[in-house]
C-alpha cells in the first residue's frame, strides 16, 4: 500500500523536524527519497512555510531559516500539486484544517496523515478519506 496518496498535516512535518526518532521523521525521509505519494496545494504549502519559519518554532526544531527553506524545497519537489478549483467550507472547526481537507479531496487522496484525528472527523469520511497517524501510515506501507 506504498502507493496510497496522502496529504500531510503541518503538525506531522513539525514533529518530523523536532525529533529524528519518530514515525514523522521516517515519513519525511521517505518523502525525500521520493517513495511517498504526497500531495500539497499552494495554501497548504504556504501554511507549512508560515508555521516552520516562526522564530519560536525554528528554535524548538533547532533549524535555521536556510534549513527550513531546504526542507520546503524538498517537500515542493517531491510532492504532486492539487489545484483547488472550489472550496467546500466550512466543514471543520479550524480554518487551517480546511486547506488540508480540501487538498485531500481535490487530489483524490486516500488519507490525511495527522496527529489531530478529531479535527478532521467526521467530515473526512464524507470524502472517503482515512485520517491516520504517521505510525499507521508507515504500518500500511509495509503490510500486504
Amino acid at each position: 500500500m506504498g502507493d496510497m496518496k496522502v496529504v500531510i498535516d503541518t503538525n506531522v512535518v513539525v514533529a518530523g523536524l523536532r525529533s529524528r526518532t519518530g514515525a514523522s521523521f521516517r515519513l519525511l525521509e521517505l518523502i525525500a527519497a521520493g517513495s511517498v505519494d504526497f500531495v500539497i496545494s499552494v495554501p497548504l504549502f504556504l501554511e507549512y512555510e508560515d508555521v516552520l519559519k516562526r522564530p519560536a518554532m525554528r528554535r524548538a526544531m533547532n533549524r535555521t531559516v536556510q534549513e527550513v527553506d531546504t526542507v520546503l524545497d524538498v517537500l515542493a519537489a517531491k510532492s504532486s500539486h492539487a489545484k483547488l478549483h472550489f472550496l467546500w467550507r466550512p466543514q471543520l472547526r479550524d480554518p487551517q484544517d480546511e486547506m488540508v481537507l480540501e487538498t485531500a479531496a481535490h487530489a483524490g487522496a486516500q488519507a490525511i496523515v495527522t496527529f489531530n484525528q478529531s479535527d478532521f472527523l467526521p467530515a473526512a469520511t464524507a470524502f472517503s478519506l482515512d485520517v491516520i497517524y504517521p505510525k499507521d501510515y508507515l504500518a500500511r506501507r509495509t503490510s500486504p
